[in-house]
């Protein structure tokens, strides 16, 4: 077995030294911008909330990289938004731009030459441009309607010419202003399942209402039924419960369990009397990981959904939560 410690445990690693010193410089800038947000922040928010289009949000090389993502967060979130390439804009994408939109450019220079027709194309329409840079006095700024001007601190890199900080930064005040629009939209979870319908983000805004079986499939009867339909019920339906309902509430539910438990003269007993009363159940608006959660808690792999009456709405088995992606 080789003595040599692993290369993360040397001390006074330089490759270790190098990646700390990024990051701090990195951490040391979004510090910088949290106490001294551009004058322009609020003002390009409410102009935002009051737009009947979209935020057309431009950038070439790598801020290009970072538009994408602030375009892509900003329609996540509840504010319609999509990035147009600048190059692609000089050849037909200005048609992608109408009056009604904010158009959202990015350069840390200022200078990028790609932006100067969808500058014009704005000017042109009076459409009003929010300009991220870190050059106040630069043509982009200068033309802009709203100036987020970022603070022009050192880039990470050992040159100081690569974008690092400035990409962080420009990410960050995206960032910032996404989610200051969501929550002046006061944008909720179930807002944000609309946007994120797949994937494990979707799963797990999942309702269990969406999940749950109703309907026909529902394996209740009344509570004064035979424990031969007690037994029909369950073998028909398959979900390994059935419930009882008195008054069209539930009243008490028969699991597989309470069978074994009452195998004794079980065919000549009350329903009721092998019931569970005052079952575990769940509301039908529980989000899908709270369920799971909970039927891990209880050691269940079955709960019957009811409503704030107590009527039985569905029943969720956790083979449903395991098939939607629910982790």
């Amino acid at each position: 077995m080789s003595s040599l410690a692993p290369h993360n445990e040397l001390p006074n690693d330089p490759m270790l030294e190098t990646a700390r010193r990024v990051l701090r410089t990195e951490a040391d800038a979004l510090a910088h911008l949290a106490e001294h947000l551009p004058e322009d922040f609020a003002p390009a928010i409410r102009k935002i909330l009051g737009s009947k289009g979209r935020v057309i949000v431009s950038g070439m090389g790598k801020s290009g990289h970072i538009g994408r993502k602030i375009a892509a967060t900003l329609a996540s979130t509840g504010t319609p938004s999509h990035f147009v390439h600048p190059g692609e804009a000089s050849h037909g994408d200005l048609g992608m731009i109408t009056p009604e939109d904010i158009c959202l450019l990015i350069s840390n220079s200022g200078e990028t030459s790609e932006l100067r027709d969808i500058l014009y194309h704005s000017q042109r329409f009076s459409i009003p441009v929010i300009g991220i840079s870190s050059r106040a006095g630069s043509t982009l700024m200068q033309a802009a309607d709203f100036r987020l001007t970022l603070p022009d601190l050192p880039e990470a890199c050992s040159i100081g010419m690569a974008p690092t900080t400035s990409t962080t930064l420009t990410l960050a005040i995206g960032d910032a202003l996404a989610v200051a629009l969501m929550e002046e939209r006061r944008f909720l979870p179930e807002d944000f399942r609309i946007y994120h319908p797949g994937g494990k983000l979707g799963a797990q805004m999942t309702r269990i209402a969406d999940l749950m079986h109703g309907g026909e499939e529902l394996p209740c009867l009344p509570a004064d039924s035979s424990m031969s339909d007690v037994l029909l019920t369950m073998t028909s339906h398959g979900f390994g419960i059935a419930g009882l309902t008195e008054g069209g509430k539930l009243a008490g539910v028969i699991t597989d369990g309470d069978l074994r438990r009452n195998m004794e003269g079980l065919m000549s007993r009350a329903a009721m009397d092998v019931a569970t009363r005052n079952p575990l159940t769940a509301p039908p608006e529980m989000l899908a990981p709270e369920a799971l959660a909970l039927l891990n808690s209880r050691k269940l792999n079955v709960l019957l959904v009811v409503d704030a009456d107590g009527v039985p709405q569905g029943v969720l088995h956790i083979h449903d939560l395991l098939r939607a992606g629910v982790m």
